[in-house]
């Protein structure tokens, strides 16, 4: 794969689209549908290229191997035009996330795209309203949790192991893990691991209760709610709010016993 930080060349109307990996920036970035980034990035990148990279989050969310990605329908989801063109506002959208090291070009027809985006730099933060920047501070200075890789594959398998007692389709349970911020290859593979633990050791299917139905069972939110579930053998009272790369999670195994919280 060439990478390459070339605009798009007119009259292309179709990219690919793919994974930028960077096990850096993964894990020290921000979600493009993030708060962080919808407070932060935005005056910096505009709004129709965070808005672009909210719609390709969602696109690699259901689609991790990639995609391709209609630009005229695209710019006319975005409320900006393909008129002009390599200058116009379409491929300017694209080009300014390649300047800001949000995407790379892949030869001419091909995108890579990272699934976070780092924290501002110190100069692009000291653009930034004063306001903005007291409040970038601030968020710079609370401390961010550190989950070793033994124990996010263990909540990416607990979550899928649930979904699936809760009747959730493997490409649901997929793309969950995915907007819960697990990596694609440890969502798969807690997938693979719920599955094969069902197989061997299977539990009676529940009866009419679909994932996101069943409000007193899951509530879920990608923003500053809360995300409560239950499992068959244990109940989760209580989930605290997507977090990169984990779900917190506490869990109580029977009534009147003390929390136990992870995450």
């Amino acid at each position: 794969m060439t990478l390459t930080t070339d605009a798009p060349v007119f009259p292309i109307m179709t990219l690919r689209i793919e994974t930028w990996s960077d096990p850096v920036i993964d894990d020290l970035g921000h979600d493009p549908r993030s708060s962080y980034v919808e407070r932060f990035w935005l005056p910096v990148l505009g709004p129709s290229t965070v808005w672009f990279l909210r719609q390709l989050a969602d696109g690699l969310d259901s689609s991790p191997d990639g995609f391709d990605l209609d630009l005229v329908e695209t710019a006319r989801a975005l409320g900006v035009g393909m008129r002009g063109g390599k200058h116009s506002p379409m491929l300017r959208t694209v080009d300014r996330a390649c300047r800001f090291g949000a995407s790379r070009m892949i030869g001419t027809t091909g995108l890579a795209v990272r699934r976070r985006l780092a924290p501002l730099t110190r100069a692009q933060a000291e653009r930034l309203p004063s306001s903005l920047q007291r409040a970038h501070g601030e968020a710079l200075e609370r401390p961010r949790p550190s989950h070793s890789a033994l124990d996010l594959q263990e909540r990416a398998r607990s979550l899928a192991l649930s979904m699936l007692d809760l009747g959730e389709e493997d490409l649901s349970i997929e793309r969950q893990l995915h907007r819960w911020r697990f990596h694609p290859s440890m969502a798969h593979e807690a997938l693979r691991w719920a599955k094969e633990t069902r197989s061997t050791s299977p539990i009676e299917p529940a009866t009419h209760r679909r994932f996101g139905a069943d409000r007193s069972n899951i509530a879920m939110s990608s923003g500053d709610d809360s995300v409560r579930m239950t499992q068959p053998s244990r109940r989760v009272t209580h989930v605290d709010r997507p977090r990169i790369g984990a779900v917190g999670i506490a869990v109580r195994n029977d009534v009147g016993s003390s929390f136990d919280e992870a995450g």
